[in-house]
This record gives C-alpha cells, sequence and structure tokens, in this order.
C-alpha cells in the first residue's frame, strides 16, 4: 500500500474520531467510546478495512498505555493521594482479585456449560477484566470535570493507575496453567506478585528521580525537546523495569508521579505537552482496538456478554469495593457505592485478551469478542452515566467553572499561586474615570498588560483605557477583584458551557490548573 494512501486513510481516521469525540462530548457520551465506534464502523464489517494484526495492535496498546500512566501521574499530587494510599492499595490488589474470583464463579455456574468452557477458563476469562482500566478513568473523570467529595478521585485514579500489575500476573498465570495443566501454585504466585510490585514502585521511583536531575542539569539550548525527553524517558521507563523483572505499567505510573511532584524547568510546558500526548494515545489505542474487532462476531456472545457485564457491573464490583474499603472508616456507603461504579473497563482488558489469543488459548477468540462486548457495555452504562450517578449518590462537590486567559498567551511559574484574570473594559465600567488608576483595582492586584487590537503594552496607572480593551491582571485576593468589577458594573454574560457567567475570566496557576 502507498504510504500516501496510509497517511490519507489514518488521517481521516483520527479526523472522524476528534470530530467524533467533540459532538459526544454535548451529549455526555465518552469519547474513548467513540473512538471505538469509528473504529468499527471503519473495520472489515464496516468501511472495509481489513486489520487484523494482532502484534500491532498489543505494540501499539502498550506504547499508549505507557504514555497514558505517566500522564496520569504527572497530573497527580502526592499530597492528594497520600490520605488514600492504604485505600487505593487494597482496591488494586485485593479488590482486582475479588473481582475476578466473584465473576468467574457466577460466570462459570450460570453459563459455563452453554460456553464449553471450565472454571480455569472462566477465571482466566474474569482476570483480563479485573482491572479498572486507566484510560478511561482518567479520561472520563478529567474530562466531565467531576469534582468530587473525600478524595474520592485520587482514590480512583490511584485505583486504575496501580491495578494492572495485580491483573496481569492474574492473567500470565493463568494462561500458563491452563496451557500446561496442573493445579495453581499459589506461593509461587504471590511471591511473583510480590517482587513485580518492589521492582516496579522502585524502578519507577528512581528512574523518576533521575529524569529530574537529568532535567535540571541538561541544559538544552532548544527548549522544545525538553518534553520530547521527558516522553522518550517514559517509554525507557516502561522497558527497562520489564528487563528488571517489574512491572513496567506500575513503574511508568510511579515516575510519572515522582516527575510531576518534583520542581524542574519548563514543568508547564512539559504538562500541557502530554495532555496532547495522552489524547493522542489514548485515540490511538481505541482506534486501533476498534479496527481489530468484527462487530458481525459480537452477536454470537451477545448473551454471555451481557451476563457478564451485569455480574461485573452489580456484583462482584459492588462486593470486592465493600470488602477491600472495609477497614477504611472515611468512606460513607455512599462513597463505596461511587466507587463501585466507577469500574470502567477499556483498553488494557481488551489488551489481556490479546495475551490470551497469540498464547493460543483455547476459546480465546471467543474471550476476546466478549471482553469487547463488556468494554462496550461498561463504557455505555457506566461511563455515560458517571455525572447523573455522583449527583444522585450525594458526592459531587461544588465547582467554579474557569475559563483560560485567552487573549494573553503568557506562561506564568508553577511556583507563581496567584490568579491571572482578564477583564474587558466596557464602557460603563469607565464612567468614573477612563484612566487606569480610577478603576481602583484591590490591594495585591497588578495589571500587567493591555491588549487593544491586535497590540499589546504594559499600562501605568496614567495609562487612558478604551471600551473592548482587555487588561490582564494577577491578583492574590480574587474575591476583592470580583466584589470590584460588580462594583464597576461589569455586565454577566450568558452561560456557556465551560465558562463563567461573567465577562471577565479567571483562572488559578497553580498545580490543578491545566
Amino acid at each position: 500500500m502507498q504510504i500516501e494512501l496510509v497517511l490519507l486513510v489514518l488521517s481521516l481516521l483520527f479526523f472522524a474520531s476528534i470530530m467524533a469525540g467533540k459532538a459526544g462530548s454535548r451529549f455526555g457520551v465518552p469519547a474513548l467510546l467513540l473512538f471505538l465506534a469509528v473504529g468499527m464502523l471503519f473495520g472489515s464489517d464496516g468501511l472495509g478495512i481489513h486489520f487484523e494484526s494482532l502484534k500491532v495492535a498489543q505494540m501499539v496498546g502498550t506504547v499508549a498505555l505507557s504514555a497514558i500512566l505517566f500522564s496520569g501521574g504527572l497530573d497527580t499530587k502526592f499530597a492528594d493521594i497520600k490520605p488514600v494510599l492504604g485505600a487505593g492499595l487494597s482496591l488494586a490488589t485485593l479488590g482486582v482479585l475479588l473481582t475476578a474470583v466473584i465473576t468467574a464463579l457466577v460466570l462459570w455456574l450460570v453459563a459455563g456449560t452453554k460456553l464449553g468452557i471450565g472454571f480455569m477458563l472462566c477465571l482466566l476469562l474474569a482476570s483480563t477484566m479485573s482491572s479498572t482500566d486507566s484510560a478511561s478513568v482518567f479520561s472520563i473523570l478529567r474530562g466531565k470535570g467531576l469534582n468530587l467529595k473525600n478524595n474520592l478521585r485520587p482514590t480512583l485514579e490511584l485505583e486504575s493507575g496501580s491495578n494492572d500489575p495485580m491483573a496481569y500476573l492474574l492473567t500470565v498465570t493463568l494462561i500458563s496453567l491452563v496451557q500446561q495443566g496442573g493445579s495453581p501454585n499459589i506461593g509461587s504466585a504471590v511471591v511473583l506478585l510480590v517482587v513485580q510490585l518492589l521492582v516496579g514502585t522502585l524502578a519507577g521511583w528512581l528512574f523518576g528521580k533521575g529524569l529530574v536531575w537529568i532535567i535540571n542539569h541538561i541544559n538544552l539550548e532548544n527548549v522544545a525537546l525538553y518534553p520530547i525527553l521527558v516522553l522518550v524517558s517514559s517509554f525507557f521507563v516502561f522497558a527497562a523495569t520489564h528487563f528488571m523483572l517489574g512491572n513496567s505499567y506500575l513503574a511508568v505510573y510511579v515516575a510519572g508521579l515522582v516527575v510531576g511532584n518534583s520542581q524542574f524547568v519548563h514543568k508547564r510546558s512539559t504538562r500541557n505537552f502530554f495532555d496532547g500526548v495522552s489524547w493522542l494515545a489514548q485515540l490511538s489505542m481505541f482506534l486501533t482496538l476498534g479496527l481489530l474487532v468484527n462487530p458481525s462476531e459480537l452477536k454470537e456472545v451477545l448473551v454471555p456478554g451481557l451476563i457478564v457485564s451485569v455480574v461485573m457491573i452489580f456484583v462482584s464490583r459492588p462486593l470486592a469495593v465493600l470488602v477491600s474499603l472495609l477497614p477504611f472508616r472515611r468512606y460513607t456507603m455512599r462513597d463505596r457505592l461511587f466507587v463501585s461504579w466507577v469500574g470502567l473497563r477499556g483498553a488494557v482488558p481488551i489488551i489481556f485478551a490479546i495475551l490470551c489469543r497469540a498464547s493460543g488459548v483455547p476459546h480465546s477468540d471467543t474471550m476476546f469478542n466478549i471482553v469487547f462486548l463488556c468494554t462496550l457495555v461498561s463504557l455505555v452504562v457506566q461511563g455515560t452515566t458517571l455525572p447523573l450517578v455522583a449527583k444522585w449518590l450525594g458526592v459531587l462537590a461544588p465547582i467554579e467553572k474557569r475559563a483560560q486567559v485567552k487573549n494573553f498567551d503568557i506562561d506564568f511559574p508553577e511556583e507563581i499561586k496567584s490568579t491571572s484574570s482578564e477583564i474587558e473594559i466596557t464602557a460603563k465600567m469607565l464612567e468614573g474615570g477612563n484612566r487606569l488608576m480610577d478603576l481602583k483595582m484591590p490591594a495585591k492586584t497588578l495589571a500587567i498588560m493591555v491588549k487593544r487590537g491586535e497590540s499589546f503594552f504594559v499600562p501605568t496607572g496614567k495609562t487612558t483605557l478604551l471600551p473592548n480593551d482587555r487588561l490582564m491582571v494577577i491578583t492574590d485576593d480574587l474575591q476583592a477583584l470580583d466584589d470590584t468589577l460588580k462594583a464597576l458594573g461589569a455586565e454577566p454574560q450568558q452561560e456557556q458551557p465551560r465558562t463563567e457567567k461573567r465577562k471577565w475570566t479567571s483562572m488559578f496557576f497553580d498545580d490543578s490548573a491545566t
């Protein structure tokens, strides 16, 4: 196939996915679900793109996951996860194990005979789907801007970022047992899990510290190379940890945590770069997996797939969460119910199912289609209803919507905790005088720049302001600034999605701002 044709097809696929994601966000549909749908639409049962390479799909998924996990760690504060460390790790280990065992037991009793598979294969199938998907959790929680009470968001993100090792260990152990026969060696499996967790955590921490030192001392002349250096390093962490017999998924997440909670040059531009990389990785991964599946084959597993989905959503996941969080009294019953509802499946279970197919496990084609169908059900049922369920359970915390400063492309160091605000000057605001000093800005507020038409200049107190000027200020007292602007008669705007209901906009330049 000509390279020009390949580029044309890929660009059309990505463009269709982006447009679908934009349209779906208006109706609360997760973008990841639409990426899958676009892949299925363009696949062999749709517009005829034949893609059947398990190796390519596995490679794309692995590379994408390493970038997604590193980006997730990069945006997570130690201060947020420290209070929920015990709960997150309990969900990531005990919760995964209980989810797999309960799902396998119910599936074996209900549909094992009909599917012609024994308990061991049922347990393998359940193990591939036993972990929550980091890409889905990060994307949906952050994409929908949910502000949750009682540290629920860091709990869920920590769980999804660290529970892949347990699911991976269960999957590869059971694949080996199915291929070779025999009874499971529980002691060996526990030792392997502990080694993978310890090596993965230590490797991630050491590599993260080393990367921060390199960034601060390498002194690159081209500053655009700093984000590239971090991206390449994240892939190095993932690959190197694999050869150290540690868990690569955990290592790259820990490395992202260490880097994101350290001070280094060009930190904000690096984080912004990784926001784009993370979305590109998610789009590529889900689009590839959508191309890999044949929707016509899903009809054959519709009944068992729905049974597994119902069991996981309403039985095994809630029971696993309740047991895993028993020692942690800080979580109310409403909190636990919401955590159980955020049992999102996504790319990781599909990649684990690809491992089963590549290993020649009996009935692996059927298992792959069941896993894919369960992922679709999870994204549709759970992903689209997260805001509604959060509101119904009363776990939403108030959040002030903040719009970005649009007319001033200025990047402040992360250490600056002040609020940057953009003010649209109106004729009414100038009735008491048209000089900057006449606006009588509150204390701890500094006007730093004016945009007039296409021109920018630094104002003084005697600068004459005109209607439609844009004034950029920074302040340590946002409430006082808001009160001053209201007193000047700044008129509110009509409500727009994800923007303020005011003519001035503000953005906090701390670690939570993106």
